[in-house]
């Protein structure tokens, strides 16, 4: 009998330039020409030119091809190779889909969004499914018998490719793409660019655990910021991270959406009454073992339903090349780190609940939110006045954040922990600076034992204690406090969840 691993590689001279294209997977009917960018389709032995492919964009993936790994699928592990790369664009962003051979001849799909990785597999998913529209972000659905949540329903398109695929819609064309999320920590993808839609289900992964070989050296990737002028004051601006779509200028502070590009007409907008974050952009800390850089700051306010008050607080977008982006918010119940969440916890019936990974979080607040102050570079259009409708949930024990947002396309959930305002004053080293960072979670001051173990020394600080309450509750009941420049709050607080910036959910499709 033949050799599968010969059956499976195929090589014959690209009908545009004669350069040779290889095929190592028989599932995939179409590869683009690594010389001349020819998109061509096998059929049996003969290759046919179909058009050319736009080049990829360089995402700073520590991915490329040929890189290879192991996954542990079904209990047993398995190797595999990159031999794609599918780009796609959405009004949410864009993400990388590198086609992945496994040993036993099949394919499988290692979804990319800013350092999110998830290892997904085609499934037949037992029936004939609804047209797109039907599925309602928000909606619960369910498929071979296991219950998902609608998490996204966007139009996307295809911008670039490389390599063999086994799929290629048409470059450029909107087709709909729906993501449902369990409370498992799965994620269903269906694409509606071929039909039947293709469905794949899979979870998320890290690079460290697939050991990965071949990726990309750090020192070799030659990164270049690009430049542009200032539409507002002129000044150059500089822009670090390739996955940047908005981002505001140093000197003036303006707001400027790059997500159409560098080279045409720039959206800004001015911004008035500067926000000053404690956190320096730039600065790297590390944070539960990763070491994490700021790249970007937002102010956001709060309103719950039917209160004249609102509340402020903080989110500093953090950024890792090998664990992508997270979260730091700076509320006034305390520091967290969050990140997004693969699956999508589930809702008791009444909403006052969520489980998700076996915990169970108790709903605390549920608020508009609204960005009203930007610094520094983000992976999504953040916009002044951008909103979402949030709930907040803890964890038993007040540690645990769970933290849902919605838009009409889309609906982000963020799990994280509280920290230690001291601990993230020294993550960043700013020690000289801890008192700033106290929150409502700082511990008691001492543990006497007993009333009757009461020094001078620790009255002393009792009174000042008590002194320092009544000027803050005088402050309060003045509305001294700006929630639009600092973190206020009113008679609820805001339970550290995600950001806007669930963008980077991680999904298949996301």
């Amino acid at each position: 009998m033949a050799d599968p691993q010969t059956q499976r590689h195929y090589r014959a001279p690209c009908p545009g330039c004669g350069a040779p294209v290889e095929f190592r997977s028989a599932q995939s009917t179409h590869a683009v020409c690594p010389y001349c960018q020819s998109t061509v389709v096998r059929s049996g032995e003969v290759l046919s030119r179909v058009g050319k492919m736009a080049e990829v964009f360089d995402d700073h993936s520590p991915l490329q091809l040929m890189a290879s790994g192991r996954v542990l699928l079904e209990g047993r592990e398995q190797p595999f190779t990159l031999i794609g790369r599918l780009q796609y664009q959405a009004e949410t962003g864009t993400w990388a889909e590198w086609n992945a051979i496994l040993e036993d001849g099949t394919t499988a799909t290692l979804g990319e969004d800013n350092g999110a990785y998830v290892f997904t597999r085609p499934i037949d998913p037992g029936r004939d499914l609804p047209a797109p529209e039907r599925f309602r972000v928000g909606a619960t659905t369910a498929i071979n018998g296991t219950p998902y949540s609608v998490a996204a329903n966007v139009q996307a398109q295809l911008v670039s490719a490389q390599g063999e695929l086994p799929k290629l819609p048409p470059l450029g064309q909107p087709f709909p793409v729906v993501e449902l999320r369990s409370d498992q920590g799965e994620v269903l993808s269906i694409d509606y660019a071929q039909t039947p839609p293709r469905v794949e289900r899979g979870r998320a992964v890290r690079l460290e655990d697939l050991r990965m070989q071949g990726l990309k050296d750090e020192s070799a990737r030659g990164e270049k910021a690009r430049q542009f002028s200032c539409p507002h004051c002129g000044a150059p601006v500089q822009v670090a991270l390739e996955t940047t779509r908005s981002l505001t200028c140093p000197s003036c502070a303006s707001l400027i959406d790059i997500s159409g590009g560098i080279g045409g007409e720039l959206r800004h907008a001015v911004q008035d009454e500067p926000v000053q974050p404690l956190i320096p952009l730039g600065t790297t800390g590390q944070l539960e073992g990763v070491v994490w850089q700021a790249v970007g700051f937002q102010h956001r306010m709060g309103r719950e339903p039917g209160d004249d008050e609102t509340f402020g607080w903080d989110e500093y977008l953090l950024y890792n090349r090998q664990r992508g982006f997270a979260f730091l918010v700076d509320a006034s119940d305390g520091w967290s780190l969050v990140r997004p969440t693969t699956g999508a916890p589930k809702l008791s019936a009444n909403g006052q609940s969520a489980t998700y990974l076996q915990s169970t979080y108790r709903l605390d607040s549920q608020y508009r939110a609204e960005t009203t102050y930007v610094l520094g570079e983000f992976y999504w259009p953040v916009e002044r006045g951008q909103a979402t409708q949030n709930r907040d949930f803890s964890g038993t024990g007040g540690k645990g954040r769970l933290s849902m947002e919605q838009t009409p396309r889309e609906i982000t959930w963020s799990v994280g922990s509280l920290l230690d305002s001291a601990l993230v004053a020294k993550a960043f080293k700013l020690d000289g600076q801890k008192d700033l960072f106290r929150r409502d979670d700082a511990a008691p001051l001492a543990s006497a034992g007993s009333i009757g173990s009461v020094g001078c020394g620790t009255i002393v600080i009792i009174a000042v204690v008590l002194i320092l309450i009544l000027l803050l509750f005088s402050r309060g009941c003045s509305s001294s406090c700006d929630p639009n420049r600092e973190n206020c709050t009113s008679s609820s607080y805001r339970s550290s969840g995600g950001s806007f910036g669930g963008w980077s959910s991680g999904g298949g499709h996301k």
